[in-house]
């Protein structure tokens, strides 16, 4: 059996601090969140977009940017506001998610853009 690796997480510490699955990997680029897009409509789940400071990702609610995009199929739309979300807030976690209309829960949740974090 192979051993596990430890990631020190601390709260103290908040460079160290790890959100959702994929952040244990590394940084997503740009192909890789369109793939991750397109898995999301794929599947026939609604995307949404959600932002907050990165002070503030664990205890607090994040801000919805706009609205769901119900039905949104176009990749690149989908991309566009992602990015618009995170040229409006630079300093902002910004995180996709994609809402799962017959299971009625998040069939897939990311944060594609991580804000500078201030130990």
């Amino acid at each position: 059996m192979s051993e596990v690796q430890d990631y020190n997480s601390q709260l103290s510490d908040p460079a160290s601090r790890k959100f959702e699955t994929f952040s244990y990997l590394p940084e997503m680029g740009i192909e890789k969140i369109r793939k991750q897009v397109e898995y999301i409509v794929s599947r026939g789940w609604n995307p949404a977009i959600e932002h907050t400071e990165p002070e503030n990702a664990f205890g607090h609610y994040w801000y919805m940017w706009k609205l769901p995009m119900f039905g949104e199929t176009d990749v690149d739309r989908i991309l566009a506001e992602a990015e618009a979300c995170h040229k409006a807030h630079p300093s902002h976690h910004v995180r996709l998610i994609g809402y799962d209309n017959y299971a009625q829960s998040q069939g897939a949740s990311m944060v594609i853009f991580r804000g500078p974090i201030k130990a």
